[in-house]
């Protein structure tokens, strides 16, 4: 299936990076959201990245505008049935995400196909409110997309070979690489993120190393970007938790369970970068 028109619900941080590298790799981009602020804010969010590609060369100011004509907004979800494939990046809740895929199944064309952005919900339960099984997948970007090269596509079970085709080839024009999965809670990044995070909050909480200490030991020691705890901030303490808990709660596994610190700090409103204060302090 040829796309040319993407949809996006959902223009928060996932969103309007999906949003952003799709209309910078050519396609026609349709993002709505639940009210005229949050798409303002998700729109500005757009643009600020653009800018920054701007200044640091990666971008001319004539591309940064063009992909703006690119991207149209809208509150009403019914504006999206042009679409060919439309992605959806609300919050990590499956009733949310189901109202949103019963929605679209009603008002876009029966040939459109339809992705999730979930990190760690069962596709085949997201797919099963809809009319359309096969052509609903899991299309899970990475944050920042912009700048993330990596696109884990996910397969439910009555998923058809020609939407996961369909998909790869989007991916490919997106300039990501595609890694695939079966339909299996947590997929395959989470599945192994999230037991190494919930070890390095156990680690802290226990009083063995600082905060500092165990990102620099993870960071100089294994070789990665960031240490597990900056990490835990960068992705959200509250995305942290329900994909915690989503694991658990499928599998049983106390690998998964969330420690008592992670969900006290999301009680507390203590999200990480998103609220300028997780188990590090970026108010400044």
């Amino acid at each position: 299936m040829y796309v040319q028109t993407i949809g996006v619900v959902g223009c928060g941080l996932m969103g309007s990076g999906i949003a952003e590298v799709a209309a910078k790799s050519g396609f026609d981009v349709i993002v709505g959201e639940m009210n005229d602020d949050l798409l303002h804010a998700g729109m500005e969010r757009i643009e600020h990245s653009l800018g920054r590609a701007v200044i640091k060369g990666k971008l001319s100011q004539i591309d940064a505008d063009t992909v703006l004509t690119n991207i149209d907004g809208t509150v009403d979800l019914a504006d999206l049935a042009a679409a060919d494939l439309i992605i959806e990046a609300v919050t990590e809740q499956i009733e949310l995400k189901e109202r949103v895929f019963s929605t679209l199944d009603a008002v876009v064309r029966e040939d459109a196909i339809l992705a999730t952005n979930t990190s760690s919900i069962s596709i085949a339960a997201i797919a099963a409110v809809t009319n359309r099984p096969d052509r609903v997948l899991g299309m899970h970007f990475f944050n920042p997309v912009p700048v993330m090269p990596l696109l884990e596509l996910v397969r439910g079970i009555l998923t058809s070979d020609e939407t996961m085709s369909t998909a790869i080839s989007v991916s490919d024009r997106m300039g990501k690489t595609t890694v695939v999965a079966k339909d299996s809670p947590g997929f395959i990044i989470n599945r192994l993120l999230i037991p190494f995070i919930i070890d390095a909050i156990a680690v802290f909480d226990a009083g063995l190393a600082s905060r500092e200490d165990i990102d620099a030991g993870i960071k100089l020691g294994l070789a990665h970007p960031m240490g597990p705890l900056t990490l835990a901030d960068f992705v959200g303490l509250d995305t942290t938790l329900a994909v915690a808990d989503v694991l658990y709660n499928e599998y049983g596994d106390p690998r998964f369970k969330a420690p008592p610190l992670l969900r006290q700090m999301v009680i507390a409103g203590l999200l990480g970068r998103k609220s300028g204060r997780g188990f590090y302090d970026y108010s400044q």
